[in-house]
């Protein structure tokens, strides 16, 4: 059962059941196209689809320095750890569009932070984005639900700071973030990306 988190809410990656760590998350992103009225030259209106483009992106912090992004240019982290499925650029189908799956046991150990982010590439806002969602996955688990974020209609800004897990002496921890900003590239979401932690 996913756990509805509150901005800045923090949750230890430990089984409810057995209190064993987690070690696979998963980070999904999904979302609709859009479908907009477009009025044409003699009077009448048609709905057509409006393709949006939206890119998931894990950023590896070491040092208080990203050092290494996962996203659709880079599919898998240089220890393997960390892989994206690829990039959706329409947002067609069910689902998560887009994944990021990080395996925990193998992250090397100079990330002391994952932060996960999402981009409108296509530069809309989140307002024009039908059915967006952001999701944190046990993968270990069959895919059960840990925390959901919505994003549709959440604002005007182009990307937002979804979640943060991070390495503590006592194991990984997961935290909701929400942070929204401007960017159509992980790269433009570096500094926000390091404010979150």
């Amino acid at each position: 059962m996913a756990i509805t988190l509150a901005k800045g809410q923090t949750i230890n990656l430990a089984k409810p059941t057995t209190g064993a760590g987690l070690t696979k998350v998963r980070m999904g992103l999904g979302w609709d196209t859009k479908t907009v009225e477009k009025r044409s030259l003699f009077g009448g209106t048609r709905l057509v689809q409006k393709a949006i483009d939206l890119d998931a992106s894990a950023l590896l912090v070491g040092g208080g320095q990203v050092r290494e992004i996962v996203y659709f240019g880079q599919l898998r982290s240089k220890d393997a750890s960390i892989q994206h499925t690829g990039d959706n650029l329409t947002g067609a189908g069910d689902g998560d569009d887009e994944s990021i799956t990080v395996d925990l046991t193998r992250v090397s150990s100079w990330v002391e932070h994952i932060v996960f982010t999402v981009n409108s590439y296509s530069g809309q806002p989140f307002t024009d984005i039908d059915n967006a969602f952001v999701r944190v996955v046990d993968s270990t688990d069959r895919d059960s639900e840990l925390g959901r974020f919505t994003l549709t209609g959440s604002g005007l800004h182009t990307a937002l700071v979804m979640a943060r897990v991070s390495r503590t002496p006592a194991g990984w921890t997961f935290t909701a973030i929400g942070t929204p900003g401007q960017g159509r590239t992980a790269n433009q979401l570096i500094p926000l990306a390091l404010q979150s932690l």
